[in-house]
């Protein structure tokens, strides 16, 4: 079983505040009379409602529910997954940064794949890991994290944590679940795997059985900023063994997550067939604009997220297209990493769709292929 950090290993620390959500489902009724919090609560916010309406000058008077079970059932109701293996938090990054934080120390090893989701490096090296980064996979049609590499790294620098983004970002690459089973079988028992599934509803599966387990020794990050279109509202969630979330729950910022966001959260779950048709919307989006790429001889990777990948023969090329779209006021993504800087990222949103929009990509095809 992998390992903590040795100041995480006592009884504490514990949340001092836990709330008053989680105080009244301890006693069992609710608490009419608040005269115990330093909140605002006589705030009138006539300009709040006025601006936004009464509905969220309500959301705006309390800290959130630090346990966020609303938000949890709705999940748990929907996807099969065992309440009890599910922490929300702030959205993908922040639970990124919990994980590094409940499972690493300074001069820890995190092991990376070279142009991944740079969020991971930039938390892992800000907590003074060293970040060791294997390079992708790469054939015709293939930029895939590289699993032989990791594994590799993994046991060489005798790593603490592996970080992998299935699907992939920015590759939009799909590892099979059993993939990440021989995975997490591979690593070394002391070293922990981060899985981020944040592009996981974009998946034709993404409704398994499989999709609803805690793994050993694994922490899984899932978000609702894609499929559910959240994203400025900051909510994710992870899902891991009881005992891994309550010493996640030791280091966690309780409140990081407000009460409007855990409202709004609520409201979407409630929803499902919207959230189901944005998905398969999307999700045909992509297929159009992929073909459409690859009727002009582009070489587009196979993607399970809501964006395509375009490699184009170089980087300098890539840097040129990404400076005329961003002139004509079009933001693609051009990825940073060197062994990457080939790479357009284009999500599949209509505007893409529109004739013209993509003009000088759609150029640079044409004359470089």
């Amino acid at each position: 079983m992998p390992r903590y950090p040795e100041h995480l290993t006592g009884e504490g620390p514990h949340n001092p505040f836990p709330g008053i959500k989680v105080l009244e489902r301890r006693i069992g009724k609710v608490i009419p009379h608040r005269l115990g919090s330093n909140e605002g609560l006589d705030m009138p916010h006539r300009a709040l409602r006025e601006h936004f309406g009464d509905a969220l000058a309500e959301h705006v008077y309390c800290y959130g529910d630090a346990e966020a079970l609303g938000v949890r059932q709705r999940l748990s109701a929907q996807q099969g997954i065992p309440l009890e293996t599910m922490l929300v938090d702030a959205g993908a990054d922040s639970l990124i940064a919990l994980a590094l934080r409940t499972t690493c120390e300074p001069g820890d090893t995190v092991v990376s794949t070279a142009g991944t989701y740079p969020t991971l490096g930039y938390f892992a090296k800000g907590q003074g890991c060293r970040l060791i980064e294997p390079s992708y996979y790469e054939a015709p049609g293939v930029l895939a994290p590289d699993l032989e590499a990791l594994i590799a790294a993994a046991h060489q620098e005798n790593a603490r944590l592996v970080y992998l983004a299935n699907p992939d970002n920015p590759s939009g690459h799909l590892h099979s679940d059993s993939a990440i089973l021989k995975l997490r079988e591979a690593l070394p028992d002391t070293c922990w795997l981060l899985l981020d599934e944040a592009y996981g509803d974009f998946r034709d599966d993404a409704g398994s059985e499989f999709a609803a387990k805690a793994i050993p020794g694994v922490i899984r990050l899932r978000t609702l900023s894609k499929a559910h279109g959240l994203a400025g509202l900051r909510i994710g969630y992870a899902i891991a063994d009881p005992e891994v979330l309550a010493m996640m729950m030791k280091v966690r910022i309780h409140y990081a997550v407000s009460s409007l966001t855990l409202a709004a959260a609520e409201v979407v779950l409630d929803h499902p067939d919207e959230v189901h048709q944005h998905v398969a919307d999307v999700k045909a989006r992509r297929e159009q604009l992929a073909e459409h790429f690859r009727a002009l001889g582009a070489d587009v990777l196979p993607s399970a997220t809501n964006f395509i990948g375009i490699r184009l023969p170089s980087a300098e090329l890539a840097a040129e297209v990404h400076q005329q779209l961003l002139a004509e006021g079009v933001l693609v993504t051009r990825l940073t990493h060197p062994e990457l800087a080939n790479v357009i990222r284009i999500t599949a949103v209509q505007a893409a769709l529109e004739p013209g929009r993509l003009a000088a990509l759609e150029q640079a095809i044409k004359e470089h292929t």
